[in-house]
């Protein structure tokens, strides 16, 4: 009986640490978006949004790693776009995509948006949007400055949880 008392008591105890250690990240106003809205939602086009939002991850972090307000993130960005179109090439060429896309750094329409537990609404944002040829397929976005989504890609954790542990250990018993 004791057990079986401990091992309720011990499920609660991590329901409520796993409810209460759910971030909810706020985008702030002065925020930089990153979208990539591919041709359609075909094969070959949702692999072509892959590929660039793959560049886009490990290049466009690097360039904004260090950033630490968005009047520099704005001039990084602007001054990095001849190179994000020329690799945007190479990266079209060496895969036999022939479709055109266009890099434009602005402000672009977003429709409602979720983001880590919280909606957005649809409007214009400062953004930096890769659309490829009719742009009529699934997009894929996250929030370039500060950096939200590019820094989660950078590192894979394994995390383990004591409690998990210790639950998985006495349900053997």
């Amino acid at each position: 009986m004791k057990k079986k008392i401990f091992i309720i008591l011990l499920l609660l105890v991590v329901i409520s640490i796993y409810k209460m250690s759910g971030e909810t990240i706020i985008i702030p106003n002065e925020s930089i978006r990153l979208r990539v809205i591919p041709h359609s939602n075909n094969p070959i086009d949702i692999n072509a949004k892959q590929k660039v939002k793959e560049y886009l991850e490990h290049n466009i972090y690097e360039i904004t790693k260090d950033i630490k307000d968005v009047k520099e993130a704005r001039t990084i960005i602007s001054d990095n776009i001849p190179t994000i179109e020329s690799n945007i090439d190479a990266l079209f060429k060496e895969n036999n995509y022939p479709i055109p896309y266009q890099v434009n750094f602005g402000y672009n329409y977003f429709p409602q948006k979720t983001y880590k537990g919280v909606n957005y609404k649809e409007g214009y944002y400062e953004s930096l949007v890769i659309t490829i040829g009719d742009a009529k397929g699934d997009n894929w976005w996250c929030v370039l400055f500060p950096n939200f989504c590019l820094i989660d890609t950078k590192e894979k954790h394994e995390y383990k949880s004591y409690f998990k542990e210790l639950l998985t250990k006495y349900s053997k018993k």
